[in-house]
């Protein structure tokens, strides 16, 4: 039997011979079942779990006659066990061995980036805590805004991942359904109890209500599920690009000796694992919009949908596994440049205080309009003309009617920003 809770690696999950390997144990324990109820004598049915076997060779050979991957598969099988496979496929569908074998698939695959998420979020963990109190400036539109911590940053990063493990866990449950129900799935030639105990046996459960096929609302959900995550990847992947520019450079992707950048200059060093993580998550987005695509089929089933799953679902299930494990070594290997952190959130020359002058200065009694209006002029004076911030700020004459040198300078420390940090490391779960 299928063993449940082994985790192979995610390629030998989408295998020919894995598949096949499913496909007969759904055989065998529907044989088992009907014998169980008195359906087929039980000798045949053991007679099929001892010989059943296949050879994927013949197989191919066999299909090239029939045009029927399942019938070439059911007759290699035939040829093995003798006179008892007469009782392999009774009342059974194609679709019965697809769609419960990808329900063991897509589950055994969310298993694994399970498994994957919990150890990218242990290596954003450790560097979250790291850099906890590692200043850099936030940025909005671009544009400096207000001082944070890097390990603040990594923090969200840390959440964020946090969702995706619990959309993994969810949708492990929902695809974890299947179907052995015949031609239109009324169970006409096959009695139900023989379904449930078959996926009951696979660690699945039993479609309440099925087609042909299973409703590809399921697998859709399971695309969008794995696309999101994907692009969480691409969010971090992007970030982590953006701050590796030169004109920024406070981190840089690990480059490692003997590394080269660019075939015509060698002075390059490129943040090449974030661009092939932006870039393959745009795969993994595309093929979830066909598997959108596949939600509507004809009556009780047709095949478009079958063609596309054959690439989408293996593809994205590694893709993603890839992935995962190659952010984790990104994040892991990260070089922080805390020092060019200082230096830019420092070229602004204190302009990341504005919001404290504005709101201690309304505290004063000063109106907000005629407040931000004082400290805007203040601050446009040291964009254009120089000269710090909390000088330009005590040359206005509000300002300086209301605050004097020390509340100023209480207003541009960058302290204020971080006394609350603990506190949001705990509401993430980082200790």
């Amino acid at each position: 039997m299928i063993e449940r809770y082994s985790l192979p690696a995610m390629r030998s999950i989408w295998t020919e011979k894995r598949k096949l390997e499913i496909w007969l144990e759904i055989e065998t324990l529907a044989c088992e079942a009907m014998a169980a109820i008195g359906q087929i004598p039980e000798a045949d049915a053991r007679e099929i779990r001892a010989k059943g076997g296949f050879d994927i060779e013949k197989i191919r050979e066999i299909e090239k006659r029939t045009n029927h991957d399942v019938i070439a598969f059911l007759e290699d099988v035939a040829s093995r066990v003798g006179p008892a496979s007469r009782w392999i496929h009774q009342g059974l569908t194609s679709s019965d061995l697809l769609d419960t074998t990808l329900a063991v698939q897509m589950a055994e695959s969310l298993a694994i980036l399970e498994k994957d998420l919990l150890e990218l979020r242990a290596a954003v963990a450790e560097r979250a805590r790291e850099h906890k109190f590692t200043p850099m400036i936030g940025r909005s539109h671009g544009i400096h805004a207000e001082p944070i911590t890097f390990g603040l940053k990594l923090a969200l990063m840390y959440d964020e991942f946090s969702r995706a493990l619990e959309r993994l866990r969810e949708m492990r449950e929902r695809v974890r359904v299947g179907k052995v129900s015949g031609a239109v799935g009324t169970h006409a030639h096959l009695d139900p109890r023989v379904e449930r105990s078959v996926c009951e046996k696979l660690g699945l459960k039993p479609a309440a209500l099925s087609t042909q096929i299973l409703q590809r609302d399921r697998h859709a959900e399971f695309m969008a599920v794995l696309a999101l995550v994907a692009s969480s990847i691409d969010r971090w992947a992007t970030e982590f690009r953006h701050l590796q520019r030169t004109e920024v450079l406070e981190v840089e992707e690990f480059f490692s000796e003997g590394q080269k950048g660019s075939s015509a200059m060698p002075h390059k060093r490129n943040p090449i694992t974030g661009e092939r993580l932006s870039g393959l998550a745009r795969v993994i987005r595309g093929n979830a919009m066909a598997a959108l695509e596949n939600v509507a089929l004809w009556h009780e089933r047709d095949i478009s949908h079958s063609s596309v799953e054959r690439i989408i679902l293996p593809d994205s299930c590694t893709l993603l596994d890839y992935m995962l494990v190659l952010l984790k070594k990104l994040v892991a290997g990260l070089v922080v440049y805390p020092e060019n952190m200082r230096r830019n959130m420092e070229a602004t020359r204190g302009l990341y205080a504005s919001q404290a002058a504005l709101l201690m200065l309304t505290e004063r009694g000063l109106e907000r309009k005629d407040a931000y209006e004082a400290v805007q002029r203040a601050a446009m004076k040291t964009w254009r003309e120089g000269g710090a911030f909390a000088a330009n700020l005590a040359a206005e004459p509000a300002v300086a009617a209301k605050l004097g040198a020390d509340e100023i300078a209480d207003a541009c420390a960058t302290e204020r920003h971080f006394r609350h940090v603990d506190e949001k490391f705990r509401a993430v779960g980082i200790d």
